[in-house]
């Protein structure tokens, strides 16, 4: 061993980037996805770093969102998805196409990337509708390329968050018909 090498290195990576999905409010299954982390030394973070926080940023309980309906529900929504799923492209979080993903999308990289990405999607939509758990939802069923797809708008040409095989041909808000 070389005495450059820092032993603790990724274990560093790990815990900041469970501190990062803490504060945007990622359930514990998440954070163990991502990290690697047992869910003790999550809660063990929590209490110990987020004290000023505990108030302001609830510890969600119950299973991640799992629904691809939720992208689709509203017109806001739809352009909401598109946002974040440009930014997902963008920083590499979600591939091009999804034959070309990795076996796994969880690790600390794509992690801080999407911690990145969706950093960056609260800036552009302020008020923005969809939370931490759900964009994590997003990149990977985009990734995966089973429920969700990422498409153009016959129209304008526009990315759109499209169902994997959409009842009808894929519009964005702006050119649907009766708007």
């Amino acid at each position: 061993m070389r005495i450059s090498d820092d032993r603790y290195s990724r274990e560093r990576l790990r815990m900041e980037l469970a501190l990062r999905f803490l504060r945007h409010e990622a359930r514990t299954q998440t954070i163990r996805a991502w990290t690697g982390l047992s869910d003790d030394r999550i809660r063990k973070l929590y209490r110990s770093y987020m004290v000023q926080a505990r108030r302001e940023l609830p510890r969600h309980r119950g299973k991640s969102p799992h629904q691809v309906a939720y992208f689709t529900r509203s017109l806001r929504l739809q352009r909401e998805s598109a946002v974040l799923a440009s930014v997902l492209m963008l920083l590499e979080v979600v591939p091009s196409h999804p034959a070309a993903a990795t076996a796994a999308l969880p690790g600390l990289t794509r992690g801080e990337q999407l911690c990145q990405a969706f950093e960056a999607y609260r800036t552009l939509v302020p008020g923005a509708q969809i939370s931490f758990e759900h964009a994590v939802f997003l990149a990977s069923a985009l990734t995966r390329g089973d429920q969700l797809r990422l498409g153009d708008c016959i129209d304008c040409g526009s990315l759109v968050v499209a169902e994997r095989f959409p009842a009808r041909a894929v519009r964005c808000q702006q050119c649907r018909p009766g708007k």
